[in-house]
C-alpha cells in the first residue's frame, strides 16, 4: 500500500490577515491631508494570503 505524502503546512500571512489585500491610508495635497483609506495587493505573500510553513 502507497501512502500518500503529506500536505504542506499553511499558514495565514502575518501582514494581511490571510486576505491577500492591506489597507493604506490616502494622502492628498501640500498638508498630506488624509482623505481615505485604499487596499492593495499584499507584498509579503504577493496576494496568496497565506506563506509556507517551512518560509516562516
Amino acid at each position: 500500500m502507497a501512502r500518500k505524502p503529506a500536505k504542506p503546512q499553511i499558514k495565514p500571512c502575518p501582514p494581511c490577515g490571510g486576505t491577500g489585500e492591506v489597507s493604506r491610508t490616502v494622502r492628498v495635497g501640500r498638508k498630506q491631508r488624509t482623505v481615505g483609506q485604499q487596499t492593495g495587493l499584499c507584498l509579503n505573500c504577493l496576494g496568496a494570503g497565506e506563506i509556507p510553513a517551512d518560509d516562516d
